[in-house]
Parts: structure tokens; sequence; C-alpha cells
């Protein structure tokens, strides 16, 4: 599970990256395969890190949506950036991958909430995620 759980961290990186520079996270995931390529000081990006942000990519829309109608007293603008791309990886995960027990996911993103946001942050995370988690199999079907 280690590997997993380096892959969703370089997932989040790569996100809070492209947040932050304003950039395609499509193109902050190309940016970091070629300089894993071109660097061997530089860690490969491993399958599943570019299946998240992939993944994430092409429900983005969705996932912003879903963050802002659930998150109780933050607009997404407003929502620390760290705290709102942590959302989005787990949200996406939660929602459209299967295999990964929710309990997992949820699991995962307070830890990178823990490890890189504010003291309140996981409490937030967990929060939000487990309303997620609660209406997934309605989400789902909107999916």
């Amino acid at each position: 599970m280690a590997a997993r759980n380096t892959a969703r961290k370089r997932a989040f990186q790569i996100l809070f990256e492209g947040d932050q520079r304003g950039a395609d996270v499509l193109t902050v995931l190309a940016d970091w395969v070629r300089l894993s390529r071109a660097d061997t000081r530089q860690p490969p990006v491993s399958e599943y890190t570019m299946q998240l942000v992939e993944g994430y990519a092409e429900h983005a829309r969705r996932i912003d949506e879903l963050i802002a109608q659930y998150s109780v007293g933050w607009t997404l603008d407003r929502m620390p950036v760290v705290d709102r791309n942590i959302l989005r990886l787990g949200a996406y995960e939660l929602i459209w991958v299967d295999g990964t027990p929710d309990a997992v996911v949820l699991d995962e993103m307070v830890q990178l909430a823990k490890e890189f946001s504010t003291d309140e942050s996981p409490s937030f995370v967990n929060g939000l995620l487990g309303r997620l988690k609660e209406l997934k199999p309605t989400l789902r079907r909107e999916a």
C-alpha cells in the first residue's frame, strides 16, 4: 500500500501545482513525467498517479460542483488551496475509482491534510468526503 500512498501524494502535488500556476493538470502531469524521464534524481511518476490525475481532469467540473455544493461555510475560491486539491483528489477516487475501499480513501486524504494543511483541515476534509461517501450511490448514477 505504500506505493498507492506515494501515488496519491504525487497526484495531490500535481493538482496543487496546477491550481497554483493556473495551469491545466494534464500539462503539469506531462511536465512531471518528462522531468522524471530526463533526470534520474527525480522519482518516476507511477501509473496510479497518472490514472488519478487523468481521472480528476476528466471529471473536474463535476467534482468542483460537488465540493462547492456540500462544503458548508466555504466557497471553492476561498477554500485553502491545499484543502481544495485534497478534496478534489479524494472526491475523484471516492466516487469514480472502483477497487479502493471508501474508508481507505478518506483515511489517505485526512493524512494528506494532516501533513500539508492546517490543524482544522483533517476534520474538514473528513467531514466533506464523508458526506460525499454517503451520497455516493446517487452521485454515481448522476455521473
